[in-house]
């Protein structure tokens, strides 16, 4: 996963005037390491080692390890870094103690809340009792939860950005919910172990991250973008473009997940960047100019009225509580675009 991008972006996080001496000498364990958002943690903690001397011991546990060195393969072999085989539904099976777990693993890609709800809402439950059995058996280390903007359910689509108390509407007799309802209940036991055995918790609401090591078949828009414009193929787009969310980069991602737990007195916070709130139609114009050199174009299918376009429908997270911790987006969504593109090229993506 390494490139000239990854590396600038883990430099910058952990450039942040952040105490990152609270997690040295630590034992870390991170799930789903080889994911997009986890493994970026795997690599600020590691970059912390070597610019820092931080003495931090790192173990990723995957699902697949064979796929993993794959991804992890600059790293895999280092003697600070460990992989973990093993799925969440079962105990990790770790002979230390551990300080601090970070819990990313979760069946992110929609296409799989269709086709396997069982096994979406079961891996976000059973995932988070497991891993959280394994803080409290390691005298209660701390928890971090990797969480979604789903918990927040259905508001009205005013333009309004959700706080982190605003909780909306679920239908939870659509088996599509088994994502949202398994991430709220995720973040409800996480509380419950808090309550009951101490154990420090810190929830990460992210909203809709870009960035490197985000798969090109992922299934979300961010993501059929960023492959039109490597392949060099106009952008047509389903819909008449209306639907508004708040797209965050990786970088600036990681850097908010590590501000709340090292600085937050909140359970919550939404780690997302406000001022990346737009449209989808907005955002594809964005990946085009990303490469304006290939000359790319927004196109609608046929069938799609644009003539009732409203630019105000859609919701965006609010991030006020993470920036009054002193977070603020580097990146940003333009520069975003474009390293997340870039990487894609390093690595001669199609």
């Amino acid at each position: 996963m390494s490139s000239g991008v990854v590396d600038r972006d883990i430099d910058e996080i952990i450039a942040a005037a952040l105490p990152w001496e609270k997690l040295f000498g630590k034992t870390v364990l991170v799930s789903g390491a080889s994911g997009m958002i986890p493994a970026y943690a795997v690599y600020t903690l590691l970059r912390l080692n070597d610019t820092h001397d931080a003495g931090i011991r790192v173990l990723g546990l995957v699902r697949n390890p064979e796929k993993a060195r794959g991804i992890l393969a600059d790293i895999v072999d280092r003697r600070d870094f460990q992989l973990v085989p093993g799925d969440v539904l079962q105990p990790p099976q770790v002979d230390e103690r551990v300080d601090l777990v970070i819990h990313g693993a979760s069946p992110a890609r929609p296409n799989l809340h269709a086709t396997k709800p069982v096994d979406t809402i079961r891996a976000n439950v059973q995932g988070a009792f497991n891993l959280l059995d394994l803080c409290v058996k390691s005298g209660n280390a701390g928890f971090v939860l990797m969480s979604s903007a789903e918990v927040y359910g259905q508001h009205p689509e005013d333009g309004n950005l959700v706080a982190e108390g605003s909780y909306g509407s679920v239908d939870i007799l659509n088996p599509r919910a088994c994502y949202t309802e398994g991430k709220r209940a995720a973040e409800t036991i996480a509380v419950s172990y808090h309550a009951q055995y101490g154990t420090p918790i810190t929830i990460a609401r992210f909203g809709h991250v870009f960035g490197p090591g985000m798969a090109l078949d992922d299934g979300r828009v961010q993501a059929d973008f960023t492959a039109d414009v490597i392949a060099g193929r106009n952008i047509t787009l389903n819909s008449d473009g209306s639907a508004r969310r708040t797209y965050t980069y990786l970088g600036d991602a990681i850097a908010g997940m590590f501000t709340a737990l090292l600085t937050g007195d909140n359970t919550a916070y939404n780690v997302s960047d406000r001022d990346g709130f737009i449209s989808i139609r907005d955002l594809a114009t964005a990946f085009t100019r990303a490469r304006p050199q290939k000359g790319l174009e927004v196109r609608f299918r046929s069938d799609v009225d644009v003539s009732q376009y409203n630019p105000v429908k859609g919701q965006g997270l609010d991030d006020t509580k993470l920036r009054a911790l002193g977070w603020a987006p580097h990146v940003g969504l333009t520069a975003g675009l474009d390293r997340t593109v870039a990487w894609h090229e390093e690595r001669g993506s199609l």
